[in-house]
Parts: C-alpha cells; sequence; structure tokens
C-alpha cells in the first residue's frame, strides 16, 4: 500500500505543471498566457515554418523517394563533414538506432557518463531494445569524461566480459549545466577511441548551442566522432525530428534498426520542411537564448537564488536561496502562480531548471526575473 501510495504521489507531482497550466486556462481564460520555461521542445512552428511544411515535395521516405527528407539529410551529412544522415521521428530513437549501428553483434557494451540524458532519460533502451550493456562512469565538473578513466574502464579481451565497443557523450551536457564541450576534449577521448578500436557517438539534441556557443563549425567540432544524433525539436524550434550523421556503411545499418524500431515514416518530407527551415533560419538565433539565460541568470543571483554555473547556453540550474524557508516545490508552485513554468527534480531533487527558446523575448526575461525576485525576497 506505502508503493502505491508514493507511485501515485510521484506521478502527481511529475504531472503537476501540466495539472496547473490546465486548471488556470479553465479558470482565467481571460488571463495572460503563461511564460513556458519548462523546455525548448514546447516551442510552436512560426507562419513560414508551416509554410515550409505545406509546400514540401513528398514522396515514400521508406522506398528513399522523399525529396525534401533526402534533402534535409544531404544538407546534415555535409554540414557535419559525414558521408551520410538518417532522419528519424525522435532524439531517443536516433540515439538507439546509431549505437546499436555501431553494436551489431551480440555481447557488446557502451561507455557513456553517468549523467547523460541516454542512461538517465532514455528508458534503458540500450539494454532494454538493444541488448547492449552499458557501463556508466561519472563525469567531472566540467562535464567531461576523463580520457584515462575512459581507457582504463574499457574491458580487456575475455569470454567473461562485454565487449566495448563504443564511447558516448553529450554535447550539451543537460542536466550539468547545459555546458558545451570543446573541440579538445572531443578530440582527445577520440584518441583514445581510435587507438582501441572502438567508435564516438555524440548525443547532440543540442550540439548547435555548442557550436554557436564556442563559435566553431558543426564540421569542425565534430571532425574525430563516428556519428552523431542532431536534434531538430528542441532550440531550433522544429515541432519533431532528429537527424543521424555517420558513415555510409553506420547508416545502412541504422536504417535496418530504424525499421526495426518502427521508426520508419512514409510522406515524411511534411516534417523534413519544418527541419530544413529550421537548420536555414534558427541556428544563428541561438546566441540570443544563451544571451537571455545569461541575464536572467544575473537577476536571480542578485535575488539570493544559488547559482552554480554561468549559463554558456540556453540551460539555466538554479537552487532556492541559502536560509530560505521555501522548499523547491514552493518556488516552483509560487512561480507558477504568477505565470511562470519551469521545472524541478534535477542534481537529486536540488535544482530547477529553466531553458530558454525561440519563444522567449527580453520583456519574458524581465517578467520571469521580476517573479522570481518576489518570490525569493518575499518569504
Amino acid at each position: 500500500l506505502l508503493l502505491k501510495m508514493l507511485i501515485i504521489r510521484n506521478r502527481r507531482h511529475a504531472f503537476e505543471p501540466v495539472r496547473r497550466l490546465l486548471l488556470r486556462s479553465r479558470s482565467m481564460a481571460s488571463a495572460p498566457a503563461p511564460i513556458d520555461f519548462r523546455s525548448d521542445t514546447v516551442t510552436q512552428p512560426c507562419d513560414d515554418m508551416k509554410k515550409a511544411m505545406i509546400s514540401a515535395p513528398l514522396g515514400d521516405d521508406v522506398m528513399g523517394e522523399d525529396p525534401t527528407v533526402l534533402k534535409l539529410e544531404s544538407m546534415l551529412a555535409s554540414q557535419f563533414g559525414k558521408e551520410a544522415a538518417l532522419f528519424f521521428p525522435t532524439g531517443t530513437q536516433s540515439n538507439l538506432c546509431g549505437v546499436m549501428a555501431h553494436c551489431h553483434g551480440r555481447g557488446s557494451e557502451v561507455l557513456l557518463g553517468a549523467n547523460s540524458h541516454l542512461c538517465l532519460y532514455e528508458h534503458g533502451n540500450l539494454s532494454t531494445l538493444g541488448g547492449i550493456h552499458s557501463r556508466q562512469i561519472p563525469e567531472r565538473s566540467d562535464a567531461t569524461l576523463d580520457p584515462v578513466t575512459v581507457e582504463k574502464m574499457i574491458r580487456v579481451d575475455d569470454p567473461h566480459f562485454p565487449r566495448t565497443d563504443v564511447v558516448c557523450i553529450e554535447n550539451t551536457h543537460n542536466v550539468l549545466g547545459g555546458v558545451p564541450l570543446p573541440k579538445s576534449y572531443i578530440d582527445s577521448l577520440s584518441k583514445v577511441c581510435v587507438s582501441n578500436n572502438l567508435k564516438l557517438h555524440i548525443d547532440g539534441a543540442r550540439i548547435m548551442n555548442a557550436c554557436v556557443a564556442m563559435d566553431v563549425s558543426a564540421e569542425d567540432l565534430c571532425e574525430n566522432v563516428d556519428s552523431v544524433s542532431i536534434c531538430l525539436s528542441k532550440g531550433l524550434g522544429s515541432p519533431v525530428g532528429s537527424v543521424l550523421v555517420g558513415s555510409e556503411d553506420l547508416i545502412y545499418l541504422a536504417r535496418r534498426q530504424r525499421k526495426a524500431c518502427g521508426g520508419g515514416m512514409r510522406q515524411a518530407g511534411v516534417i523534413a520542411g519544418a527541419g530544413i527551415f529550421a537548420i536555414e533560419n534558427n541556428v544563428e538565433r541561438l546566441a540570443d537564448d544563451h544571451a537571455r539565460a545569461k541575464a536572467l541568470a544575473s537577476v536571480m543571483k542578485s535575488a539570493g537564488f544559488v547559482i552554480d554555473k554561468e549559463p554558456q547556453t540556453n540551460l539555466l540550474f538554479f537552487g532556492v536561496p541559502d536560509g530560505s524557508k521555501l522548499m523547491q516545490e514552493d518556488v516552483i508552485a509560487r512561480a507558477d502562480d504568477a505565470g511562470i513554468l519551469f521545472g524541478g527534480g534535477y542534481s537529486g531533487g536540488t535544482r530547477c531548471r529553466i531553458a530558454i527558446h525561440k519563444h522567449i523575448t527580453d520583456a519574458c526575461v524581465k517578467k520571469a526575473g521580476e517573479v522570481l525576485t518576489d518570490v525569493a525576497t518575499g518569504f
């Protein structure tokens, strides 16, 4: 009974922001719309993006005949300096199929960060669906894996052990502060992989944020990696879709895995058109998101909130002011009541996250700063 009560409580807590949003929409229909900082996935396509979707030439992508999908794949393969690309409905599926394509034999193992999205938030699909053993390595404070530690974790050739085949990293690293991982680090990890006959995969859900933050091209940043999963539906503002880039051999295998996972889509150019628009129009503007995250962090720090790291990209993590009588749930609820939405539960339940995206303006940042200052100083 106790376990059942805890499960129900946790479910309620997880959906509380959505429930409160629904209640507000019913009882305050004439009130201003809330400002939604919960994720950079909440954006809506603009009119021009919708036009690109409606006008996209279509074909059967499972048969390799959708010209819009082929154009999107070619664009991103070229931008990242890879031979080929494959369009997926989600980043979770793109990561899964990419890693499975690297680990297409039985008994494979992947090394990845203990706080990575692949480890924490993708339903353990590497093992449950891919049959791949994962070995987690704690990240350093800068969100990187120590290359020396990675090399020590590679299995020796022994029938008692799984075979280490892939190293996975996340760029930017979500839960450790939206940190962009520099080329020098990626290259040092690549050297370890090459010398041990391993592949290097990047979960690039926000890889374009990393490129913009460090003023480096995607091709240069990912020069020495074997595969990258690029999400189109976060800061880039597309409603759906991710693209995996890599060698022709890798994409051949990933296409087979995509089919097995139910990811083959027919006239997918309707959504690929949005992805093309996003790549052509929404990359450079990510710098505005980064600047707004820094501006809001400055205001919140002055109000007493704990800011462990100044935002380098569009994600801002913070804790309640030291000595405050408020719990994290109180801060979320009071901000929610004032029309500012964000989530908590990060870093062992000690941190909240604000995500800046294309719908967040300077006025939104100003309003959020005022509301959160009132929350911090009013109690």
